[in-house]
């Protein structure tokens, strides 16, 4: 993960399920889970090596998110022709509506 790019969260809607941050001030890597809006905030997994530990986590607010940490640089720009093939090989095994 030491490789990938990450930069500064500027929005909140940045912040989705699955998404990689890693805090400023040190080198740990954690997976974004889902909100919790009883907590007010994002549940926060630790992420290494590809493994994701369910069996620790922490609830971090938006605020500190956004003013502590970084997020991991996704290139959204996948070509549609890919989205399309990948939509209809499930199509055929019945697994997408």
């Amino acid at each position: 993960m030491k490789n990938n790019a990450f930069n500064s969260i500027k929005d909140a809607y940045q912040l989705v399920k699955g998404a990689k941050i890693k805090s400023i001030k040190y080198e740990e890597v954690f997976e974004l889970g889902a909100y919790d809006s009883n907590k007010r905030g994002y549940t926060v997994y630790p992420f290494e090596d590809g493994v994701k530990f369910n069996d620790f986590s922490v609830i971090v607010s938006e605020k500190e998110l956004m003013k502590h940490y970084l997020i991991e640089g996704v290139n959204v720009n996948m070509p549609v022709t890919q989205t399309v093939q990948i939509t209809s090989s499930l199509t055929s095994l019945g697994l997408a509506s």
